[in-house]
This record gives structure tokens, sequence and C-alpha cells, in this order.
């Protein structure tokens, strides 16, 4: 009996030692092998292929919220132009005025109870807008595509139907939103674009279409550059804002590089930077300038266009396109350092603050009187 009751101890023993107390074990849990864990989850292939229909998804209800926003954008423009043609007929005919207005205003809000966009003050926009584009019908459609807030910064930031239409068409086909159009009519675009740039004879011939392509000054006031700001400090910033740059310069245009590196026999050259024109299918390069244009200038870009022709640019591609973007430059000394040079190249200024109102009138004032004669010719027609 004693044996017995020593072997029970003793196996008791061993059993608090396998087991502490306080402490449970876990069941043994039966491990799958990896494969047979892949195929119960459906595996990696499975998750890609639901992560697919899951962003296409996700791609239909944005195309579809871009497309619905776009129809009740056309909608309230349409409505918008026919009360503006109601209130305008109605100012000829009957003689109303801001108090009549007002009194629309006011009905208005009364009957339609929670409708926005309606007060005297919009609606006078609303016949204004329709008073400037009525005699113009090729708009119609071009109208419809920019919301209204677009349309009101065209108003009143424009006097003449040609400076209207180049806003209206440069936001529609940049598809810029309303922030970047309001900082191009502060700019002064019209006035910039509708100044010829200064090109090469070579340029000219090798790519006739440039001269829509490029500006002859560039405004560049979003870097926020101090007035002795150094080249360094311009090409970083440029850099650091390269996508407000790139609107600047035009939709067609694609980043390539900075400093672009070229070798010609033993020697390393970097260009400032390097684009991509897609519209004229060529490389761009541009060298920048802190200071006044100087003639020699135009050499170290004529040999980097060189480089980048033999070296870097594709069989399908066209002759490259240099750039000389300086500080200020005298129009006179530029015509006659580019009217003997054989680079297709071209000489812009930059600007790195907004025009003055003033500046801004006197350049528009300068640019109608040109426009004038050409008016006056095809009116006599």
């Amino acid at each position: 009996m004693k044996t017995k009751v020593a072997s029970f101890q003793k196996r008791k023993t061993v059993s608090s030692k396998e087991k502490p107390p306080g402490k449970k074990v876990a069941p043994a849990v039966k491990q799958l092998p990896v494969k047979a864990m892949a195929a119960a989850s459906g595996g990696p292939a499975r998750k890609q292929s639901s992560l697919a229909a899951f962003n296409e998804i996700v791609a239909l209800i944005e195309t579809s919220r871009r497309e619905a926003g776009r129809a009740v954008n056309v909608q309230l423009i349409e409505l918008y132009w026919k009360i503006g043609a109601v209130i305008s007929t109605r100012i000829e005919r009957d003689g109303w005025g801001k108090g009549t207005v007002a009194e629309l205003a006011a009905h208005l809000a009364g009957t339609q109870a929670g409708t926005r966009g309606f007060s005297p003050q919009n609606l006078w926009r609303m016949r204004q807008f329709f008073d400037a584009h009525r005699d113009a019908p090729v708009l119609s459609t071009l109208l419809r595509e920019l919301p209204w807030s677009a349309h009101l910064h065209i108003l009143s930031g424009t006097k003449r139907p040609e400076e209207r239409e180049f806003y209206l068409r440069l936001a529609a086909s940049n598809r810029w939103p309303v922030r970047e159009l309001a900082r191009q009519i502060a700019s002064g675009a019209f006035a910039r674009v509708a100044a010829a740039p200064k090109l090469s004879t070579a340029l000219r011939v090798v790519h006739p279409e440039a001269a829509d392509q490029f500006k002859d000054v560039y405004s560049l006031e979003f870097l926020g550059l101090s007035a002795d700001h150094s080249e360094a400090d311009l090409h970083r910033a440029l850099l650091r804002d390269l996508g407000r740059f790139i609107t600047e310069l035009g939709r067609d245009f694609c980043f390539v590089g900075s400093e672009y590196p070229v070798q010609v026999g033993n020697q390393d050259f970097a260009i400032d930077l390097v684009f991509f024109h897609r519209g004229l299918t060529c490389l761009v390069a541009f060298e920048l300038k802190v200071r006044e244009f100087r003639p020699e200038d135009l050499g170290k870009l004529s040999f980097y266009l060189e480089a980048l022709d033999r070296d870097v640019k594709k069989p399908h591609e066209r002759p490259s396109i240099g750039v000389l973007l300086c500080a200020n430059k005298d129009n006179e000394v530029v015509e006659y350092a580019l009217s003997r040079t054989l680079s297709p190249t071209l000489v812009a200024e930059y600007q790195t603050v907004l025009p003055s109102k003033a500046v801004l009138q006197r350049k528009l004032h300068e640019l109608y009187a040109q426009l004038a004669p050409e008016a006056g010719e095809s009116t006599g027609s």
C-alpha cells in the first residue's frame, strides 16, 4: 500500500512541474500549410483581382460624379443666361432699373425658399453676362464649360470681346481652376501672350507654330522671390513649384530634368531645365539668367541644342528648341542677336511681381490701339 501511495505522489509531483499552478496551457493548434492557407483565403491573385474590381467601381463613381457636376453646371449657366436675357430685354423695353431688379430678388427669395444665387447683385451680373456674349453665338458651347465664378472673374477683369474670348478659350482648353484663371487675368496674360515672342529666324522656319506656344513674358510671381534673388534661388524655386511653372508654360510641356547632363568630348555640361513639348514633338532647353540678356548667351544655348540633337533626341522627334529666360531684355538687342543665329532659339523675360493696375491698363490700351485698325478693316469689309 505504501508503494502505491508513493507512486501516486511521484506522478502528482511530476504533473505539478509540467503544469505550474495558475497557468493554463493552451491547446495545440494545428498549423495549415502555407499553400493551404493561401487557397483558403483565395490567394494573392484573388485579392489583387478584387482590388482591381473595387478600384474600377470607385472610378465609375468618380466619373459619374464629375459628369453630374458638369451637367449641373451646364443647366446653371443656361438658366443664368436666360434670366440675363429677360432682364436685359426688360431694361431696354420697359425701363427696368435697380429698384425693379431688387424687387425681383425679393420676389424670388419669397417664392423660391432655400434657393441661393439670386441676389440683386448676381441678377445684374446675369444681365451683364448676357450682354457681354449675346453677339458671339460661336462661344455658346464654350460658355457652358466654365463655372459661374470663372465667368465673374472674366467679366470683372476684361473690357473687350477679344480679351474675354481669350480667357474663355484658355481656361477651357487648359482646364484652369478658378484660382489660376484669376491669376492669369491679374498678371495680364492677354497682353503678354498677344505680344509676339522674340524668335530666331531658324525657329520660325523649323517650327512655324512655335509663336503660338511660347510667351514674350512669363509671370513667376508665385515663386515669392526677393528682388535680389540669385540664379540658384530661381532654379530651386522653379523646381519647388514645378507644377505651377508648367501651368504658366502651357499644358503641352512635360518635365524631363534639372541640370540635365550632356557630355561633349571629355567635358561634362549641365542644362538648367529640359522639357518635352508634346505639340511640337521636341525637347525644349531652358537657360536661366537673373540679369539682362546678352548676345553671347545665345552661343552657349546653341551649343546645348546641338548636344541634345546629336545625343539625346529620338529619331522621330523634331529639332530641339532653346529658351533664354532672362530677368529683362532690350528688344532691339534681342532682335539683332536672333536675326543671324542658326539655332531655333528665343529670348523671353520673367517677372517676379504682378504688374500694377496702372501698368496693366497701359499695356492693354497699347494692345487695344494695335487691334483697333484690324477691327476697323474687318468692319469696313
